[in-house]
């Protein structure tokens, strides 16, 4: 476990919000999420360092164990699965013309194959080898790399896409800024990262869905995110939220475990993340809402390349 201060450069002073578990995985230990005092940025202190965060992605880890077989691809239930999550997620697809892109924390690379249909010319990075191995069997151009550790051509990238990734790496200042050298000075980058400010954390604390102990190290609200993209060299041009119930359920779920509620409802809701096309159509208005309010759990942050990352005067 390392103690590291809050990457904005504030003083060391810290306060806990609650202590959480792997509710994930149900791997050992517990884990302080704390908030700066200065400047509020939310984060996971004491956490596992770089050499041992991989021991919290076993292999049943969802990103990571998500592929379908050739089978499941071609199938109907499978076909109907793909338009619940069509129908009731937003698809943020920037509305830019074609040139080069890159995504980090890419996993199979569904995302990059979307893009290149589309006619840009992808690339990805992904830490996990047997991932990455099965994304550039697919053809595709994917780095089996931490994004630290990862190369790229300075000032050759138009976009810079991580779904759900900024929130896993340990230091985000500095790796924003690495992407702020990859970009052409017009670069976009479009993430999405959990929401700290939304219901399913404010209200279920250490069982929120998004607190994800320990894997998520950091905990961004709109305020918070936007503070970090700053100080890295990028200006937050809009935040919007996704339509998604997702975090809301799985944190209920969450919650439940630790009652006296029927092991079958407990199970319902924790498996709803993978719930079917008839269950996610009737909660459909729930997800609606949730997006409207700002309480989904998640939001998409777009961003542009500033003159200067800020890095001289750090």
């Amino acid at each position: 476990m390392e103690n590291r201060p809050c990457p904005l450069g504030c003083s060391e002073d810290d306060e806990i919000l609650f202590v959480a578990r792997d509710l994930l995985h149900g791997l050992p230990g517990r884990f302080p999420v704390v908030r700066c005092r200065d400047c509020n940025l939310i984060r996971t202190n004491p956490r596992p360092g770089p050499a041992e965060i991989g021991d919290y992605y076993p292999t049943d880890y969802g990103p990571h164990n998500s592929l379908p077989t050739s089978d499941q691809r071609h199938s109907l239930r499978h076909y109907m699965s793909g338009l619940a999550r069509y129908l009731t997620r937003d698809l943020f697809l920037p509305d830019l013309l074609p040139g080069r892109m890159l995504e980090f924390g890419c996993s199979y690379g569904s995302f990059l194959h979307l893009m290149a249909t589309k006619g840009w010319e992808v690339k990805g990075v992904e830490p996990s080898e047997a991932v990455a191995e099965v994304a550039r069997r697919e053809g595709l151009d994917v780095q089996a790399k931490s994004l630290e550790q990862a190369e790229c051509e300075d000032a050759s990238l138009d976009l810079i896409v991580g779904w759900m990734a900024l929130e896993h790496l340990h230091e985000p200042v500095a790796a924003l800024r690495k992407l702020w050298s990859w970009a052409k000075p017009t670069g976009m980058l479009v993430v999405s990262v959990p929401d700290a400010s939304s219901l399913d954390f404010t209200v279920f604390r250490e069982h929120g869905f998004a607190v994800q102990a320990p894997t998520h190290l950091f905990h961004f609200t709109p305020r918070t995110i936007k503070q970090v993209m700053e100080a890295s060299g990028w200006q937050v041009e809009r935040i919007t939220h996704q339509r998604s119930e997702i975090n809301l359920m799985k944190s209920v779920g969450y919650s439940l475990q630790e009652t006296r509620v029927p092991s079958l409802v407990v199970k319902w809701f924790g498996s709803y993340e993978t719930s079917g096309l008839v269950t996610r159509l009737a909660m459909l208005p729930l997800a609606q809402l949730l997006g409207w309010t700002g309480h989904s759990g998640r939001m998409v942050v777009w961003a542009t390349r500033m003159a200067s990352n800020g890095s001289a005067s750090s």
